[in-house]
């Protein structure tokens, strides 16, 4: 029997590391937690998207401004890719 591949959570160690789940149960309760959080990422993504796009479109918008804006949208950026690694890791999985 195969062993279950490790699935990359979606954060990291306080010193900002990757943090993995080892489980043959995809509906476990950290399981779970993990999609709950990945939605949410997703999510907050879109609306940093969103925001984003207002502070570019506002001429008068100021450095600060700007880099805020540059700043949450670097962060989402890391968590929505962390998020398509972990799901693409598990769709490969799913095909082997």
């Amino acid at each position: 029997m195969d062993a279950s591949p490790l699935r990359l959570l979606p954060w990291t160690t306080p010193e900002g590391n990757p943090c993995y789940l080892s489980t043959d149960n995809g509906r476990s309760l950290l399981s779970r937690l993990a999609d709950d959080i990945e939605e949410a990422q997703l999510e907050s993504g879109e609306q940093v998207l969103a925001g984003a796009r207002a502070v570019l479109a506002d001429r008068k918008a100021g450095e600060r401004a700007v880099r805020f804006a540059l700043t949450r949208a670097t962060e989402s950026l890391e968590d929505v890719l962390r998020v398509a690694v972990s799901r693409g890791e598990r769709v490969q999985a799913g095909r082997g």
